[in-house]
């Protein structure tokens, strides 16, 4: 697997500009040194979600909230972790993550360091099979931001193969961004396998209403949902819309680091219905995925 890293040593000499620092030597947006992370992130939206793990922790040794940015390091079951909120959308993902692997690999002496990303969030299921409560994998990420096109990245055959499928076999609306296509990184996906848990491809939209098939006054230009519900390849299919997780498979595929995202299924599009007690759902798969990844 081929990987774009960019040179350590042009890393750590950019000028400010680039790799904005603050005066205290911490990244710019994230307001972090590499000392206050741990080596494996949860990665969340909701700032309010980062409390709502931490508090599981054994202990907390560092905590700090710049802008959206909510970061939490600390212990469970013996094992450094760090929860750090994103906020929503891909433009936060492409900072956050960015960011992070500048904190860890700016210094060429001490080599690379692989991240090990995992994003757990909520999302709407596209399809009858798939209830209200279930926890879904995303086993594969479809772009329909365009933010990766903006990289040089390095696909496997099979992603080209599932990303040109994707472009010649949907009717994308005409002036939109051509679709990307990035797979999870297969061990953290076997870290987190366990009965019951669901997995397909998920679309990342670069917006909430139009832009994942919701119309309010605005009319929409295609009935996207639709479309992505009834695209198949093989036995892969598009299961959930969210709106960070292309971003996210997209640059950690090409800086090196492991990605996966789980979304606790808090509505489901085909139904038209959405959970009253979604909170409750997002506890157990926070409780499912601390577990996870301690065992």
């Amino acid at each position: 697997m081929l990987y774009v890293w960019t040179n350590q040593k042009e890393l750590a000499s950019l000028i400010s500009s680039e790799l904005i620092k603050a005066n205290s030597g911490k990244v710019y947006h994230l307001d972090l040194r590499k000392e206050d992370i741990s080596d494996t992130i949860i990665l969340v939206g909701d700032q309010d979600r980062v409390a709502k793990i931490s508090s599981r922790f054994e202990s907390i040794r560092f905590k700090n909230q710049h802008r959206e940015f909510v970061t939490h390091t600390g212990t469970y079951r013996g094992r450094d972790l760090t929860v750090m909120s994103t906020g929503i959308g891909t433009d936060n993902i492409d900072i956050a993550i960015n960011e992070l692997d500048a904190l860890v690999n700016s210094d060429p002496d001490e080599g690379l360091v692989k991240l090990t990303l995992l994003r757990l969030g909520t999302s709407g299921a596209l399809h009858n099979d798939i209830p209200i409560g279930s926890f879904l994998m995303s086993s594969g990420a479809l772009g329909l931001d365009g933010l990766m096109h903006y990289y040089r990245t390095h696909q496997s055959f099979e992603e080209q193969q599932i990303q040109q499928a994707l472009a010649r076999e949907i009717d994308w609306p005409k002036n939109a961004a051509k679709p990307y296509y990035f797979d999870a990184d297969p061990q953290l996906m076997n870290t987190l396998c366990g009965d019951g848990i669901l997995s397909g491809i998920t679309a990342t939209a670069h917006g909430f209403y139009g832009p994942q098939g919701r119309r309010l006054r605005a009319e929409l230009s295609t009935d996207i949902a639709t479309s992505l519900a009834e695209w198949k390849y093989d036995t892969l299919r598009i299961t959930s819309f969210e709106m960070e997780t292309s971003a996210l498979y997209g640059l950690s595929k090409t800086l090196g680091h492991r990605a996966c995202t789980i979304c606790a299924i808090i509505a489901n599009r085909s139904q038209g219905v959405f959970s009253s007690d979604y909170q409750s759902i997002v506890d157990q798969l926070i409780e499912y995925v601390l577990n996870k990844l301690t065992t």
